[in-house]
């Protein structure tokens, strides 16, 4: 059931990174632990120990604490390596609804890869909370991308 009946734009990202397409999947996915900005974007914030993928449909992106806790970020609902991955999005304590991620992958044709992120659904947070989460995430992914761009480039 959604909390509010008015649609919210998606938040789009687009990327080019100097990658093939099955090497910027496996960086965004796989090797998320090496770039994503823990100190900064993270549940636990300075005491993150890691992030890590599981790479398929059912699994999920999880947050770990140095105590060996874990926090659910999200739930992997579409795997399509090394094209696209879809997650129910909800990092947070106590979830309690989610954002669709989807992050797809494209070669272009000067060689590399285009990311697309669109993280749409914000609706389902209500008509006070959805427009809120939805700015901070405007500003937010550009805050993460630009590590993934990074490594990218450094062979991370």
């Amino acid at each position: 059931m959604r909390l509010s009946l008015t649609p919210i734009e998606p938040v789009r990202k687009t990327r080019i990174v100097p990658l093939d397409t099955a090497e910027a999947f496996e960086l965004f996915t796989a090797r998320m632990d090496t770039w994503w900005p823990m100190l900064t974007h993270s549940i636990t914030e300075h005491e993150a120990a890691g992030v890590r993928f599981e790479p398929y449909v059912g699994g999920h992106i999880v947050e770990r604490a140095p105590d060996g806790t874990e926090y659910r970020w999200a739930d992997v609902i579409a795997w399509d390596p090394p094209d696209r991955f879809v997650v129910a999005w909800h990092p947070s304590l106590e979830p309690k609804a989610a954002t669709i991620l989807e992050v797809r992958f494209h070669p272009v044709a000067e060689g590399g890869t285009r990311v697309d992120l669109e993280h749409r659904a914000w609706e389902e947070l209500g008509s006070e909370r959805g427009p809120s989460m939805r700015n901070g995430y405007e500003r937010g992914w550009d805050i993460v991308l630009g590590p993934f761009e990074q490594a990218t480039m450094h062979g991370a």
